[in-house]
């Protein structure tokens, strides 16, 4: 910035400067402390005010100067500052200004809350929202983003290690906005580690959605994918290892699992490439398991992988009939990973029950078929409501507010799954199709009790009445202690929302008088869970 003030033309009472609302406003409250980084040079020495304000005219709601005191600064420095909040703004800015004449120019301008998950930089209550889901991995950096519409702007994952100030960044084309990858390949790893997830890279195989790498030239993103599994795994004392170690986590971090592409099967190089860098992960890192976008299973000899991608977006109606898609496949081959589901469009809006009914539906089906189908995870996982480029979305989120929509809480009834033991169970109903269940036995790591945990869809719009009938378990059921959760509301195209976040959650009520023999109601357009105590 370019600042002329004298004694004829003197600065404003504020100063002169720079403003940045950030993403559609930042949230800043009182008694909140800020840390501001910056890059910064000048034609003589800086005299700076940071400071938040609000959307009201001098409305300033946390300030503070940054000098250079004599020396010039001619030579790009890196200021920091940290701003402790004296009022609250939920859609407030950053400001930086001077009153001293000259000429100022400022770089790479980051504004953090000093309180974030974990003190790595992600927002406290939307990653508390995904560590409740406990989940068991976490998969990164995403589908088509690992792609790029060109691929001049995919995903490269040496663009987005070092110090964040000398990332390059990347056009996210896919989706059209800037990345600072301020989120790289490292963040990823520490998320990951911070959830207690294990990581799932994955890398782009040499194809994006309109242009590919030939397999005899692909050598080069082979031997790129092998030195990110070295920064990922490797020594503090190999190449990309110590590179690794001096962003200030010299143990490897916990990286088991790699996935070659996304949605690319149907590409013209994808299984050329693919083996490419099958062979010679698989050399290098015997133990890693690949992910293919290919189901091998009929010619696992031409096509080895471990596990396969299995995407589907579809209609409410197509997901619960999907509940049954994997009862007939081959149990020879690599097994599934639905890396990505959920009901779409029209039947979406933006998270609806009745996207979330037919979701749990497709679910108890992945949870029955669970020797053959390894992993699965809802996508997408977050959307800001100001750019809603993709729904539904799990988690709904502004600059201050959140809610989880109905496919959240879904994903919250089968957390116990993972580790379960599948019970034998079968559902009889001649006349009516609209029902999907599972059993399963489990221990709740609450209590350390043991329970036989019941899940039951009901996709019709008639309440149904359900015998539940219990035999060949070691163990009986108690009368007390077990409990009953019910997702449901009086409309199925109904959402949840910032005014009323809590409109459609889970219900939970005491099981009276369970036994192994009860008759229990169905509400309409429902997920039921019965949670039985046996001893």
């Amino acid at each position: 910035m370019k600042v002329l003030c004298n004694e004829s033309n003197p600065c404003p009472s504020g100063g002169v400067g720079i403003s940045n609302p950030g993403y559609w406003g930042m949230n800043i409250e009182k008694g909140k402390k800020y840390k501001v980084v910056f890059y910064a040079k000048a034609d003589g020495a800086i005299n700076l005010n940071v400071s938040f304000v609000g959307t009201e005219k001098g409305e300033k709601l946390a300030s503070n100067n940054i000098r250079s005191y004599k020396h010039n600064v001619t030579n790009w420095t890196r200021m920091e500052v940290i701003i402790e909040a004296k009022a609250t703004n939920h859609n407030a800015s950053l400001q930086i200004t001077t009153s001293k004449s000259g000429f100022v120019w400022l770089d790479q301008v980051s504004a953090m809350p000093l309180d974030t998950y974990k003190g790595h930089g992600f927002r406290k209550d939307l990653f508390q929202m995904v560590a409740d889901l406990k989940p068991k991995f976490f998969r990164f950096p995403g589908g088509c983003y690992v792609e790029g519409d060109y691929l001049r702007n995919a995903f490269r994952w040496k663009d987005t290690v070092g110090p964040w100030e000398e990332r390059p960044g990347h056009y996210g084309d896919v989706w059209n906005y800037w990345s600072d990858d301020g989120f790289g390949f490292f963040e990823g790893l520490q998320l990951a580690e911070d959830l207690g997830a294990l990581p799932v890279w994955v890398f782009n195989n040499g194809i994006s959605h309109h242009d590919e790498v030939n397999t005899s030239a692909i050598a080069p993103f082979v031997h790129e994918a092998l030195d990110g599994i070295e920064f990922a795994r490797g020594s503090p004392e190999s190449r990309w290892g110590s590179l690794r170690a001096s962003m200030g986590h010299p143990k490897p971090f916990d990286l088991r699992i790699v996935a070659i592409g996304n949605e690319d099967c149907d590409k013209f190089n994808y299984k050329g490439n693919y083996l490419k860098f099958y062979d010679a992960i698989r050399r290098v890192y015997p133990d890693i398991q690949i992910i293919s976008n290919c189901d091998g299973s009929e010619n696992p000899l031409d096509h080895p992988a471990d596990l396969y991608d299995f995407h589907i977006y579809t209609n409410a109606e197509d997901m619960f009939s999907k509940s049954t898609k994997f009862d007939n496949v081959s149990r020879y081959g690599p097994k599934a990973f639905v890396s990505e589901y959920a009901v779409w469009q029209d039947d979406a809006g933006n998270g609806t029950l009745l996207a979330a009914v037919a979701e749990a539906a497709f679910l108890i089906g992945l949870e029955k078929n669970s020797d053959i189908v390894s992993m699965v995870s809802y996508a997408p996982l977050f959307v800001n409501a100001n750019d809603r480029k993709w729904t539904p979305d799990a988690i709904a989120f502004d600059s201050y507010r959140h809610y989880e929509t109905p496919s959240y809480w879904v994903q919250c009834l089968f957390i116990p799954s993972s580790g379960a033991t599948l019970l034998n169970s079968t559902l009889l109903s001649s006349s009516n199709k609209s029902l999907a269940a599972s059993a399963i036995e489990y221990t709740n790591p609450a209590n350390k009790k043991n329970y036989l945990r019941i899940k039951v869809v009901n996709f019709g719009d008639h309440t149904e009445n359900l015998r539940i009938f219990v035999n060949g378990l070691d163990s009986k059921v108690q009368q007390s202690g077990s409990t009953k959760i019910v997702l449901t509301a009086p409309n199925v195209r109904e959402e949840n929302s910032f005014s009323e976040p809590k409109k459609i959650v889970p219900q939970h009520t005491s099981l009276e008088a369970a036994s192994e023999d009860m008759n229990v109601i169905l509400s309409p357009y429902s997920v039921t869970s019965f949670d039985l105590l046996i001893k």
